[in-house]
């Protein structure tokens, strides 16, 4: 599979067993492209491979475990030569309001949402930088974007990945590696599904907040309005863009619900703008007057 001309784009995916991972391994397959699908449990996505025996090779990859992180990424560039863009989708959601999280379980979704990130990163970006080229997408949410009740610990670690990306694009522009952050709002996926994980403590303090929206997130599951397949096409014309953009909402309710975060924000700077002021030194307040 390593004799492919150069303009077919190498991916490497994760999280690829169902949902946005799944639609984009198959939108890349589709248009040619050459594609590692990888799940933790390989017999989900060797249906992949089979159907796209000349472009996909499926792998078992647990990104929690650097040593399966090390062991998909050295089999990728066996298999298909190179890795020139990861897609960094794995990850789930979690229902708490703070008091209730479980401890445990906070860090295990930080082991998958953030620290997994991070180790695919370190694992994939040599190669990149060796050949001075590569594309990385990180997959966040509008949620990396606003809070809100009962999702605090998901928001948690998309805010992080916002934050590491942002950083991890000013260190690889000049290396000739971008990086894109798509943040897609409700997509008709296992999210609030299957794949939702949730404390099992309930205090009655926080059921009018916390568990109200527990259950409605739950109950949003199906009837999401975004599509899997578009969002898939979307990221895949960023991809290919000359210059790929840092951010990229994916959802009419994800550009409303950003553009409300925004307009609150300038509000509250606004609003404060004198106390803000006030704490500076008075001659470096002077000095930005003139």
């Amino acid at each position: 599979m390593t004799n492919e001309t150069s303009e077919t784009k190498v991916w490497l995916i994760t999280g690829c067993s169902r949902g946005l991972g799944r639609a984009l391994a198959v939108y890349a397959l589709d248009r040619g492209d050459r594609v590692a699908v990888t799940a933790r449990n390989r017999a989900a996505v060797v249906d992949l491979a089979a159907a796209y025996p000349d472009r996909a090779v499926a792998l078992a990859l647990d990104v929690t475990d650097p040593a399966s992180v090390a062991a998909a990424v050295r089999e990728c560039e066996q298999a298909l030569g190179r890795i020139d863009v990861l897609v960094n989708n794995a990850g789930y959601g979690y229902l708490a309001a703070i008091e209730e999280g479980e401890d445990s379980a906070v860090r295990a979704l930080y082991d998958t949402n953030v620290h997994g990130v991070v180790t695919m990163l370190k694992a994939v970006l040599p190669g990149m930088r060796a050949r001075g080229s590569g594309q990385i997408v990180n997959i966040s949410s509008f949620g990396g974007l606003a809070a809100f009740a009962a999702t605090g610990y998901y928001h948690a670690t998309k805010f992080a990945l916002e934050g590491l990306s942002e950083s991890l694009a000013a260190e690889l522009a000049p290396l000739g590696i971008s990086v894109t952050i798509a943040e897609p709002g409700g997509l008709r996926t296992d999210w609030a599904g299957e794949s939702m994980q949730q404390s099992s403590i309930r205090l009655a303090d926080y059921e009018p907040t916390a568990g109200k929206r527990r259950a409605a997130t739950l109950a949003v599951s199906g009837k999401q309005p975004g599509d899997p397949a578009r969002a898939a096409a979307a990221i895949a014309v960023a991809v290919d863009a000359e210059l790929p953009p840092l951010r990229l909402l994916l959802g009419s309710d994800a550009l409303g619900g950003a553009r409300a975060r925004l307009d609150r924000m300038r509000r509250d700077i606004d609003a404060n703008e004198a106390l803000t002021v006030s704490t500076d030194l008075v001659a470096a307040r002077t000095v930005a007057e003139r």
